[in-house]
């Protein structure tokens, strides 16, 4: 199959489940917000162990003449898989539906919190530099993969919900298996950019932090 057929199945699947993408999409971005919350409403001495914490990081990176990546690769895939196996598992049943839309809400949250405290410590202008450098290019993937599985989990339930037929059922679970596999490989590959690449990029940069 040539490159403009996947092209075209991939903006077909978006078509035809935009509505499903915004709404993980808006889950999303309102966990980044109650992270970003989370941290604004911080008292004084946990935001000075916040900032400790994070200006340590960063001391110890100066330091750091070379890293063990392969060890942070492997430990990165397997995080990464075993989330996506979560969701997949969790978005296969009726009762794991509100687990999925949890899961991706509190990795929103996350998100929230890190960008937060980065920029607390650091300052505005340096906080969205240092993200830019360590964070964005990993999660050009991530963020996707991990949205197109609840996509995918939202899909399947409602097949469950309001098609009974049992072998329609079970092409649904096949086609949610088949497209947590493929994003499966991209959270590996999110994992590979974030210790190899981005990385490599921090090391160059550290010091201006």
């Amino acid at each position: 199959m040539r490159y403009s057929n996947y092209k075209k199945i991939f903006k077909n699947y978006i078509k035809n489940n935009y509505k499903e993408y915004i709404l993980v999409s808006l889950l999303f971005l309102i966990g980044i917000f109650i992270g970003v919350m989370i941290i604004n409403s911080c008292k004084e001495n946990q935001i000075s162990e916040i900032t400790t914490y994070i200006n340590d990081f960063i001391g110890k990176y100066k330091q750091i003449e070379s890293i063990n990546k392969t060890e942070l690769i492997i430990d990165a895939i397997r995080r990464n898989i075993f989330f996506a196996l979560v969701l997949w598992i969790a978005g296969t049943t009726v009762i794991g539906m509100p687990i999925v839309l949890i899961v991706i809400l509190a990795r929103g949250s996350i998100l929230g919190v890190t960008i937060s405290s980065i920029a607390i410590t650091l300052g505005t202008f340096k906080g969205i530099l240092f993200c830019l450098i360590s964070i964005v290019l990993q999660n050009i993937l991530y963020i996707p993969a991990i949205l197109s599985i609840g996509v995918s989990s939202i899909k399947l339930y409602k097949s469950i919900i309001k098609d009974k037929r049992r072998e329609n059922i079970k092409f649904e679970i096949i086609r949610h298996t088949l497209i947590s596999g493929l994003m499966i490989l991209l959270l590996v590959l999110s994992a590979i950019i974030e210790n190899v690449i981005s990385a490599n990029i921090l090391k160059k940069f550290i010091k201006y932090f």
